[in-house]
C-alpha cells in the first residue's frame, strides 16, 4: 500500500524485474529492434502484408533504405515527422528509420477534421507533412491549411546501408523520442505523446510478457495505425521478435483472413467482438492470445466470446496513450471469471507488473483518482506519477473498478455522479445493447443525468419507467438518469471509445 497525502493504493510484484535503473542501463527500442531481427532473427519471418513477406533482415534493410530517403529530404535530427498513414509495409520501415535516426514519425488519425489535424500539427516542430499515395488528396489540404510541405511516400526500397552506420549524432540514446502518438481526443483535441525509446524498450517487456509474446508469435492489430493499441502494440510485437500483420480496416472478412498469415496473438476493442459475434465471424483456428481494452466490455459479450473461443486465453489491458498496461485482466483471472468469480469482469484487473497504484484523495466509498507509477509509463507528472484522470477504486485485493473519467463527472446538486458506474448497471438490463450516460446542463441541480440508449430490438422498446426502476435497484436516486433517449448507435472515435461531447452538444 501507498499511504500519505491523502492517497491509499497498491504497488504490482514484479517491479524490481524492470525497475529503476533500466532505463539508465542505455537500452532502446531500436536496440532491441537490431538484437531481435539480427542474427539468428534475420531469416524469421519479421513483417506480414498480404502475400508480401519481410524476414528480419528484409525489415532491417527496408528500414535502412527509409531511412536514406529521410536523409534526401534535408530533415534534420530530432525533427518530428507528422503522417498520415496506416498501417503498412511502408509505414513501420518509416517507423523504425525515424527512431533509428531521431527523425520520430507521429502518424496522426486521417478520421480527423481539417481543423483538428492543424491543430495536431500546431504541436509538432518542422515544416514537413508525409502523407501515403492513399490519402494524399487530405493531405494536401491539410498541407495547405497549414503552410507545410507535403510529401507522399514512395515504395518501400531496400538499402545495403546499416542502419548502425550512421553519424553519431543521430543514434539514438534512452532518453531521445522513438515516435510521437496523440491522444484519442474522446474530450477534446489529441494532444502528442512523445515516447522516449527507453520507456518503449521497457514497455516491449512487460507487455510482451503479459500477453506471452515472443520468437514464433503472430500479432495482428485492429486498431488504427496512429493508436497505442496500433502502432503501440506493434512496437512491442516487434521489439519483442514477434511477427507482425499488417491487417487492412477491421472488418469480419479482414479478421477471417489472418488465420491465412498464422495469427496467434490479436488486439479487439470491445465493439469489434460484438460485430464479430452477431456475424458468427469471431473464431480464428489459429488464435491462442486474444486481447482487448479501450472500452468497457458487456460480461455477456465477453463470455459468449470465450465460449465462442474456449482456447484461446483472454487478456484485458487498461491503459493510455500517456502510458500502459496500468492494469492488467490476467488470463487465470478470466479463467476464474468464467467459473467460480464472474465479479473479476466489472473489473480492469491489478496493477501491471512494475506498476504502483494509488487513488487520490478518496471518497467515502473509497473511489477517486487513479494515478500510476512505472518505468515503462511515458508521461509522468513532476511528482514521477501519471495522473490518469480516471476514476475507480482498488479492492482489498488489488483489482481496480473504473467508474469513469475525471472531466465526465456529473454534479447533481453537489452529489457525485460517475457515468460508468451507471452505464454498467443499465447495460444488465435484458433489452440494452449499449448506454452513455452524460450530464445535461440544468437551472435547479446544476446537472441531470441523461442516457443514451442502444436498444436489443428498437421495434420493442422497454417503457421508461421500468429503465428508471430497474436502475434504481442497485444505485442512489440522485444517480438514475432523469432524462433517456434511444438512439440508433453510439458516437464513437477510431479507438472504439464513445464521443461524450457529442452527445453533451
Amino acid at each position: 500500500m501507498t499511504a500519505g497525502d491523502g492517497t491509499t493504493g497498491t504497488g504490482a510484484t514484479g517491479a524490481g524485474a524492470i525497475g529503476a535503473g533500466a532505463i539508465g542501463a542505455g537500452t532502446t527500442w531500436t536496440a532491441q529492434l537490431a538484437e531481435a531481427w539480427s542474427g539468428s532473427g534475420a531469416s524469421r519471418p519479421a513483417v506480414s502484408s498480404g502475400t508480401v513477406r519481410w524476414s528480419g533482415a528484409d525489415l532491417l534493410r527496408y528500414a535502412a533504405g527509409a531511412a536514406d530517403w529521410l536523409d534526401s529530404l534535408a530533415v534534420g535530427v530530432g525533427t518530428p515527422l507528422p503522417a498520415l498513414v496506416s498501417t503498412t509495409l511502408e509505414a513501420l520501415a518509416l517507423t523504425i528509420a525515424g527512431a533509428a535516426t531521431r527523425r520520430p514519425l507521429a502518424p496522426i488519425s486521417t478520421r480527423l477534421t481539417i481543423r483538428e489535424l492543424a491543430s495536431c500539427l500546431a504541436g509538432l516542430a518542422g515544416d514537413l507533412l508525409l502523407a501515403e499515395p492513399a490519402v494524399e488528396d487530405l493531405g494536401r489540404e491539410v498541407a495547405a491549411a497549414t503552410g507545410r510541405r507535403l510529401v507522399v511516400h514512395p515504395p518501400a526500397a531496400a538499402s545495403d546501408r546499416p542502419l548502425s552506420d550512421r553519424p553519431a549524432a543521430e543514434r539514438p540514446g534512452p532518453e531521445q523520442t522513438a515516435l510521437i502518438l496523440h491522444t484519442s481526443g474522446t474530450s477534446g483535441v489529441p494532444k502528442p505523446v512523445f515516447v522516449a525509446q527507453g520507456k518503449l524498450a521497457v514497455r516491449v517487456r512487460v507487455n510482451a510478457a503479459i500477453v506471452h509474446l515472443a520468437p514464433g508469435s503472430v500479432y495482428a492489430s485492429g486498431s488504427p495505425y496512429h493508436h497505442i493499441a496500433g502502432l503501440g502494440m506493434i512496437a512491442v510485437a516487434l521489439g519483442a521478435g514477434a511477427t507482425v500483420v499488417c491487417s487492412p480496416p477491421f472488418s469480419p472478412r479482414t479478421w477471417r483472413e489472418l488465420a491465412d498469415h498464422g495469427t496467434t496473438h490479436a488486439l479487439l476493442v470491445p465493439t469489434m467482438i460484438d460485430r464479430l459475434l452477431a456475424e458468427n465471424a469471431l473464431a480464428l483456428p489459429t488464435l491462442r492470445v486474444l486481447q482487448y481494452g479501450a472500452s468497457p466490455i458487456h460480461p455477456d459479450t465477453l463470455r459468449e466470446a470465450m465460449a465462442v473461443l474456449p482456447d484461446v486465453d483472454f487478456v484485458q489491458i487498461f491503459g493510455q496513450t500517456e502510458g500502459s498496461p496500468i492494469t492488467c485482466l490476467s488470463f487465470e483471472d478470466h479463467r476464474l471469471a468464467a467459473t467460480t468469480r464472474p465479479e473479476l469482469l466489472r473489473t480492469v484487473g491489478r496493477a501491471a507488473q512494475g506498476v504502483e497504484l494509488r487513488v487520490v484523495d478518496p471518497a467515502p466509498d473509497g473511489s477517486g483518482e487513479i494515478r500510476a507509477r512505472g518505468e515503462h509509463l511515458f508521461r509522468p507528472a513532476a511528482d514521477g506519477w501519471l495522473h490518469t484522470g480516471d476514476l475507480g477504486r482498488i479492492d482489498p485485493n488489488g483489482y481496480v473498478t473504473l467508474l469513469g473519467r475525471r472531466g465526465d463527472r456529473i454534479v447533481r446538486g453537489g452529489e457525485n455522479v460517475d457515468p460508468l458506474e451507471v452505464e454498467q448497471v443499465l447495460s444488465l438490463h435484458p433489452a440494452i445493447r449499449e448506454v452513455a450516460v452524460v450530464g445535461r446542463a440544468d437551472r435547479r441541480w446544476g446537472q441531470v443525468v441523461k442516457a443514451f440508449i442502444v436498444l436489443m430490438d428498437p421495434h420493442d422498446p422497454p417503457d421508461v419507467e421500468e429503465l428508471r426502476l430497474f436502475a434504481r435497484e442497485s444505485l442512489s436516486g440522485f444517480k438514475v438518469p432523469a432524462e433517456w433517449e434511444m438512439i440508433d448507435t453510439l458516437p464513437r472515435g477510431a479507438a472504439g471509445k464513445v464521443l461524450r461531447r457529442v452527445l453533451e452538444s
